[in-house]
C-alpha cells in the first residue's frame, strides 16, 4: 500500500488540533476525507487537507478511496461505527474506550482478526518513547523488585454541556480519564489483574461519575491504586515502587510533544532525575496505526484485556 487513505468520522476537537494534523505530516499517510452530519462543518475541516467532505457516516465508511477510518465520535457510538468500518473492508483507528462494554471489544477484535484488519485504540500514551525507559530501569532494578503502583489522570471541572456529561453519549470520568491509569498498570503490570475494589462518584447535578478510584491486584501480589477525575486540579503521573527505592514519572499521559521527561528515582540513598529527550506521542500512534496497516498486524490483545477491568471496575463500584 503506497499511501494510506484515511477518512474521518466526525469534527471532534481531537481530530482537529490534534489528529489529523499528525496524520498529515506523516509520510505514507492521507487524510482523504472528512465526514459529518453537517455538510458546512464537514467541508470546514476537510478544506485545510484538500480531503473530500461527506455529509453522513454511512456514507464514508463505503467510499472506495479510503483504506483507513479514524473515529473520534461520543464513546457509545464507536462500537456500531467500528464495527460497520470493518465489515465495509476497511482498517480502524478509534478514539478510547474502543467500545463501552468488554463484551463488543472481544467481538470487535475477532472480527478484525478474521478480516485481517488493523483494529487500534487511540490510547496514545503508550507509544510515548518515556514509558520504554521507564520499563527499562525497573527490569534492570533500579528501584529493587517490584511492590507497587499507582497511577493517577484528573482534569478540571468540564463546561456543563460538554458531551461527557451525558451518559447516553458514554460520558463520564471512567471512559473518559479512566483508561488512562487503567491501561498504565497493564503496560507496566501485565495481565492478570484483579479488581479489588472499586468507587465512582456522580458531582452535584451530573448523570454520570464524575470521579474514581480502583484498587488492583496482580497474581503475585502486587498492587495497583488508580484515581481519576473530570472535576479535579489537573494531575497526570504514575508512580512505581520497589523494595530499594520509587520511580516518578510527572505529566505521563498528556506530554506536549517538546516536553523533557524526567523521571525520578528516590533510594535511600538520595534522589536521581533522568532527563529523557522529548518526544511526539501523537505523532507516533499515527506512525503505530501506519505499520499495523501496512503489516497486517492483529489487534493488540490488550484491547480485551482492559476492556475487562474497566468492566470490571464499574461492576465493582456498583456493589457499593
Amino acid at each position: 500500500m503506497k499511501t494510506i487513505r484515511i477518512g474521518v468520522l466526525g469534527c471532534a476537537d481531537i481530530a482537529r488540533r490534534r489528529m489529523l494534523p499528525a496524520m498529515a505530516a506523516r509520510d505514507g499517510v492521507r487524510v482523504a476525507a472528512v465526514a459529518s452530519r453537517d455538510a458546512a462543518r464537514a467541508r470546514q475541516l476537510a478544506a485545510p487537507y484538500d480531503a473530500r467532505p461527506v455529509t453522513g457516516y454511512a456514507e464514508l465508511v463505503e467510499r472506495d478511496d479510503i483504506d483507513a477510518v479514524y473515529v473520534p465520535l461520543p464513546a457509545a457510538l464507536h462500537e456500531r461505527w467500528t464495527e460497520a468500518a470493518l465489515r465495509a473492508g476497511k482498517h480502524v483507528l478509534a478514539e478510547k474506550p474502543l467500545t463501552t462494554a468488554s463484551a463488543a471489544t472481544g467481538r470487535l477484535v475477532e472480527l478484525a482478526a478474521a478480516s485481517g484488519l488493523a483494529l487500534m485504540e487511540n490510547v496514545m500514551f503508550v507509544h510515548h518513547s518515556q514509558h520504554a525507559a521507564v520499563a527499562k530501569l525497573v527490569a534492570e532494578g533500579a528501584i529493587g523488585e517490584l511492590r507497587a503502583f499507582r497511577a493517577e489522570f484528573a482534569i478540571p471541572r468540564l463546561p456543563d454541556d460538554d458531551i461527557r456529561h451525558r451518559p447516553e453519549l458514554g460520558g463520564g470520568a471512567l471512559w473518559d480519564v479512566g483508561v488512562y491509569p487503567v491501561r498504565a498498570a497493564l503496560h507496566f503490570l501485565g495481565d492478570g489483574l484483579d479488581v479489588l475494589g472499586a468507587t465512582l462518584t456522580e458531582g452535584p447535578g451530573r448523570a454520570v461519575d464524575t470521579a474514581g478510584a480502583a484498587l488492583l491486584s496482580t497474581p503475585d501480589g502486587v498492587s495497583a491504586q488508580l484515581t481519576f477525575g473530570l472535576d479535579h486540579a489537573y494531575r497526570s503521573a504514575y508512580e512505581i515502587g520497589g523494595s530499594l527505592g520509587r520511580l516518578t514519572v510527572e505529566r505521563a499521559f498528556t506530554p506536549p510533544a517538546g516536553h523533557r521527561p524526567c523521571v525520578r528515582i528516590e533510594r535511600r540513598t538520595g534522589t536521581e532525575e533522568i532527563v529523557l529527550p522529548p518526544d511526539d506521542q501523537v505523532a507516533a500512534t499515527v506512525g503505530a496505526f501506519a505499520a499495523a496497516v501496512r503489516s497486517g498486524a492483529a489487534p493488540d490483545p490488550v484491547l480485551v484485556e482492559q476492556a475487562r477491568l474497566l468492566d470490571e471496575v464499574r461492576e465493582r463500584a456498583a456493589r457499593r
